[in-house]
């Protein structure tokens, strides 16, 4: 059948204004200034300010730094409480913070941005780029006398896309919640999360490699180590150190400039104490099994992809807003929007159980039974928090960021974390 020029004329129309344009809703991050506060109430917004105050004055924690971002621009910030009780120094917008686990969003992104240039498939066995993860074996028996134990082989390798999934079936050595785990990882000197030693990721992970798995891979969810062996993952891909590929590729390119594994000493003189209570009073957290001044002094060589990286609200936001951007910031795109769909896509079925929330590549997702339970997001808000009690999320729908940033150990009473995302989402209009 032959179309007439005018019918083909208005066919091309319509497609044309059909298809998505890339980068349409590309912003950038930018203060409110005196513009009417977009699609967020003002009153509502005053509230959570009270909430804040309200969390310093009644000591549960000894100071944060918050900021919400509605459609780019910044419609809350606050800086309350101090960022050194001993020193008495007062916290500030531009301060840093170590954001521990926020940093496996980072690790994953640099991963997915790998995985767009063809290296590798996200089904492909980590041995083929760690030797050293071939023949994987499974925990079957273990004796606390001795810590010996005795394993089987694992049911298939081990995936690339297990280990952004945490079903990988590796463990979280001091943090892990199996005590075995915990007294395997230690006998072997694997370093969980931070160091001030002179170790190397590729040291860390080729001994990991040698050691028992959780169970089969794929199996089941287990929060693991997993993003620290794509740290080194992508060193052996890219050809670059991890630090320089996250500086190169991530935070120069998103205006980043705050966050890294290690401070500069002007920098460093803005990281957060870690504070813990102890009869009511706030001191600084002693050194344990990590030191927690690890971000400006020590070795420096250790790059943790699961947990090293220290970072500003400011910072983060920005990286937070290349996602709602559907991958573009500053005039620069980091990923593709239909990467983005498949890293907000659920990775592990029903592994989670029914708790509201699904895993995508490195991210935590509300589902529509989180969305029904109420005060957390709409569908596919993306979020998750730091092992030094830092928090976000991202709501693609709202457009909405929201980012809670205090550095505690140990209880403190702490309530802000629930009710500052509640009461964000309570907000918008």
């Amino acid at each position: 059948m032959k179309i007439a020029p005018s019918t083909q004329l208005l066919l091309f129309i319509f497609l044309v204004l059909s298809m998505p344009v890339l980068g349409q809703h590309s912003v950038n991050i930018t203060p409110l200034g005196d513009q009417v506060m977009p699609g967020i109430s003002k009153e509502r917004i005053q509230k959570i300010d009270g909430m804040l105050e309200e969390t310093i004055s009644s000591n549960q924690v000894p100071g944060l730094v918050a900021m919400i971002v509605k459609d780019g621009k910044i419609v809350y910030q606050a800086a309350k409480g101090f960022a050194d009780v001993p020193s008495g120094n007062e916290m500030e917008m531009d301060q840093i913070f170590r954001i521990a686990s926020q940093s496996k969003a980072i690790t994953s992104t640099a991963v997915m941005m790998l995985w767009e240039e063809g290296k590798f498939s996200l089904d492909d066995p980590i041995s083929k780029f760690i030797p050293e993860f071939a023949q994987p074996q499974v925990l079957t028996n273990f004796r606390y006398g001795d810590t010996t134990y005795s394993s089987r082989p694992a049911s298939r390798e081990i995936r690339i896309r297990d280990l952004l999934t945490h079903t990988s079936g590796l463990g979280y050595g001091v943090i892990d919640g199996d005590e075995r785990f915990k007294m395997i990882y230690n006998k072997a000197g694997i370093v969980d999360l931070f160091t001030t030693k002179p170790v190397k990721i590729s040291d860390n992970i080729k001994k990991l490699a040698k050691l028992p798995l959780h169970h089969d891979p794929g199996s089941q969810y287990t929060y693991s180590l997993g993003l620290d062996v794509l740290g080194y993952f992508i060193e052996i891909v890219s050809g670059m150190p991890f630090d320089q590929f996250l500086k190169t590729r991530i935070f120069d390119p998103l205006g980043m400039s705050d966050t890294g594994f290690y401070l500069s000493d002007s920098q460093g003189e803005r990281l957060v104490t870690v504070h813990r209570k102890v009869d009511g009073e706030w001191e600084a957290y002693p050194i344990t099994f990590y030191d927690t001044d690890y971000p400006k002094k020590g070795a420096k060589t250790f790059f943790s992809g699961g947990a090293g990286l220290s970072s500003t609200a400011l910072d983060y936001a920005k990286f937070l807003q290349m996602y709602l951007n559907g991958g573009t910031y500053n005039g620069v795109r980091l990923l593709s929007p239909t990467t983005i769909k498949t890293i907000m896509s659920n990775q592990v079925g029903d592994l989670l159980g029914n708790g509201g929330k699904d895993y995508g590549l490195a991210f935590g997702l509300v589902d529509q039974q989180g969305v029904a339970k109420g005060g957390i997001g709409s569908l596919g808000t993306f979020d998750w928090g730091g092992y030094f009690n830092t928090q976000y999320f991202a709501d693609p729908v709202t457009n909405t960021i929201g980012i809670l940033m205090k550095q505690t150990q140990g209880g403190t009473g702490d309530q802000s974390g629930w009710k500052f995302r509640q009461m964000v989402f309570s907000a918008i209009e």
